[in-house]
């Protein structure tokens, strides 16, 4: 892989973790505001989110293997 190719993908990786990240802050928000609405179980909305981060760490596992 190029230079250029290489500090492409890094620059979509430090792109995802930032996406990560807000992801993981939306969800911490939702867990919040069940709490604070006296849910006992884990809300939906938390949940997918926490799927859809994990979904975005795995592409940036992925990137971050390319040669």
């Amino acid at each position: 892989m190029s230079a250029s190719q290489d500090e492409s993908i890094l620059d979509i990786v430090s792109r995802l973790e930032a996406i990560s990240e807000e992801i993981a802050d939306k969800a911490l928000d939702a867990l919040k505001s069940a709490h604070r609405e006296g849910a006992v179980k884990r809300p939906e909305t938390e949940r997918q989110l926490t799927t859809a981060r994990r979904a975005v760490e795995k592409a940036i596992s992925v990137l971050s293997r390319l040669d």
